[in-house]
């Protein structure tokens, strides 16, 4: 899957200076969409009698190519059971990842529940972070104009995407919209990308699951953590990890690799799609829903694993060999897999079982580069290092992140009350500490002061009160005599004078606390 080039790349704005692809023209009807647009399930005309239209439970309409036969059901109870355990994960995100990683990645090989599939691939990829250090950023994307040389292909491919989806059915209907905003906010976010065809279901998947906003952090972190070069312009990433799928390959099934080399395939003939889309295009939707928890959590080798899994029992036995004698019957095997190794149950207990490794890929990767740079020179593309899933990408987060908490729908002002409470908001308690022990030293005063120092006390505590009086009733007063005491009683009214002085401390810390609470 190339960049959108050529036939079908970026096409002049028109004459009058209108720009295509923008939100407001995407919202009109087709008039000038072409044949194939408006034979489309998208158009007007037939989404009126989409609401007499059956829909599964993952919103594709029932009897369309999405749409799945006999599911596997999840009971009730068991399905509740880990909801609960998914939500004190959520909730204590940073604590789970930091001790009890190896625990969230048995939960998503078991399956996200469907009520938090989408807040989990957020927390797993790291998009909430992303969102929380960029706060504003999407909707600043959203309002420029965009590149014009995008949105016109943007725009063609919109009615591609999972045209049997609820969301997507409509031409102009709020999926597609959303799925324009995501796309033209990311030609923005890194221009030297552009848009990718392959971009454009990983988009949608997401927006099955989360708002656009979300949907848009996530599929930055596809991009630049997961599958980083993948929808560069040259496409050197994808066609290197095509060789490192078939070095793979060797040690997982040897007939089917030998097969392929026999029959001369290049790897890119059939793995693109796979890869580029994560299987989106490929598996059935059940199937897709548990490749990407797991993918979310445990990165590019999932990809990998899918991939040998399927090359391994669609020609890893001279029996299915027996009809693939040419490159042609070989492709359309691998185009029109057995549904049976594609039924999810089947599939993720291949792919958890596999032995493939980050460190094994990591290794084949520099064998691979190291012949890239000796037959065709350096890569053109400098993508970012690829970061094998949720722990690794939570460890390289650059600099101090915020934790990450559930979100109140409802807030209240610190002091206000709660609703249908009618006790009034009680202090802080180091405001009451602080109190208790002005209470008791002013106790323990009286009890060991002579009658004299008891008078100087209180006159540093009128002192105290007032700190609040004008300077111009101060000045106005008259000043007080000096007092013509003998030298030898100053030391013993200079510890009245000093628990005076702390008084006037104690008493305007403890008044500026009121007023901070205030």
């Amino acid at each position: 899957m190339a960049k959108s080039s050529g036939e079908n790349g970026p096409r002049a704005p028109a004459a009058g200076g209108s720009l295509s692809g923008t939100r407001e023209n995407l919202a009109q009807g087709p008039d000038s969409a072409t044949a194939d647009e408006l034979s489309s399930l998208g158009s007007d005309s037939e989404a009126n009698g989409f609401a007499e239209r059956r829909i599964d439970k993952f919103g594709f309409i029932v009897g369309s190519q999405g749409a799945e036969g006999a599911l596997e059901e999840v009971p009730l109870e068991v399905l509740r059971q880990r909801e609960s355990k998914w939500l004190d994960m959520l909730n204590n995100w940073d604590k789970w990842m930091a001790k009890k990683h190896k625990k969230i990645r048995l939960r998503c090989q078991k399956g996200i529940p469907p009520s938090l599939r989408g807040r989990a691939w957020q927390y797993l990829s790291g998009g909430k972070v992303k969102l929380q250090q960029n706060p504003g950023k999407f909707d600043e994307l959203d309002m420029s104009p965009g590149d014009p040389k995008w949105l016109d292909v943007i725009e063609r491919d919109l009615h591609r995407q999972f045209p049997f989806h609820e969301m997507f059915v409509s031409r102009g209907g709020h999926g597609q919209q959303d799925l324009f905003r995501v796309l033209k906010a990311y030609t923005l976010y890194r221009p030297e990308e552009g848009y990718c065809q392959a971009q454009a279901p990983i988009a949608a998947v997401l927006l099955m699951h989360m708002p656009a906003e979300q949907a848009f952090w996530c599929l930055v972190q596809i991009c630049e953590k997961y599958l980083p070069g993948y929808y560069s312009e040259k496409l050197e990433a994808i066609q290197l990890d095509g060789e490192i799928l078939f070095s793979l390959l060797q040690k997982v099934s040897p007939v089917a690799h030998k097969h392929l080399s026999r029959q001369k395939i290049d790897p890119l003939l059939y793995m693109t799609e796979w890869f580029m889309c994560a299987f989106a295009r490929t598996l059935p939707w059940s199937s897709v829903l548990r490749v990407w928890d797991m993918f979310f959590c445990e990165g590019v080798k999932i990809i990998f694993r899918v991939g040998l899994v399927l090359l391994k029992h669609a020609l890893g036995s001279p029996e299915k060999l027996k009809a693939c004698q040419g490159q042609y019957e070989t492709i359309e095997q691998l185009r029109s897999l057995s549904p049976k190794i594609m039924q999810e149950a089947f599939l993720v207990q291949e792919v958890v079982e596999l032995p493939v490794t980050e460190r094994q890929i990591e290794r084949e990767h520099l064998i691979q580069l190291r012949r890239w740079q000796e037959t065709r020179g350096e890569l053109q593309c400098r993508s970012p290092p690829r970061l094998h899933g949720a722990k690794a990408i939570l460890d390289a987060e650059p600099g101090p992140r915020p934790a990450l908490q559930p979100s109140p729908s409802i807030r209240l002002p610190p002091d206000a009350p709660l609703p249908g409470s009618k006790a009034k908001p009680k202090p802080p308690k180091q405001v009451q500490k602080e109190q208790r022990k002005q209470t008791k030293a002013s106790g323990q005063l009286d009890k060991s002061l002579s009658p004299n120092q008891a008078a100087v006390v209180t006159a540093a505590g009128d002192a105290c009160l007032s700190q609040d009086v004008p300077s111009k009733d101060l000045a106005s007063q008259d000043p007080a005599p000096q007092d013509s005491a003998p030298q030898d009683s100053a030391p013993q009214d200079s510890a009245p004078q000093d628990l005076a002085h702390h008084c006037s401390q104690e008493s305007l810390t403890s008044q500026e606390s009121e007023d901070t609470y205030l």
